[in-house]
């Protein structure tokens, strides 16, 4: 089975590599959307938090502040 919740940046933080400096660090943030389209996990008002720290500038670019994120769960084999 898989669940799908609806999550939105809510911050983007930018910060200096240690060894390279054309080497590209952000930690993004994000929280659950309420309402529609998070019914699969949260009836009322979704409540977490999604933290990562990329270092891959393609990814970084993939993601606005206030943008909104469908994330997929599903067990790994």
């Amino acid at each position: 089975m898989k669940v799908q919740a609806k999550f939105w940046v809510s911050q983007i933080n930018h910060q200096a590599p240690r060894s390279n400096e054309n080497d590209s660090v952000a930690t993004v943030e994000m929280q659950p959307v309420y309402g529609e389209g998070n019914e699969d996990w949260s009836k009322f008002t979704p409540s977490g938090k999604l933290e990562m720290t990329i270092t891959n500038p393609a990814a970084i670019d993939q993601f606005e502040l206030g943008g909104e994120y469908l994330l997929t769960f599903e067990r790994a084999e």
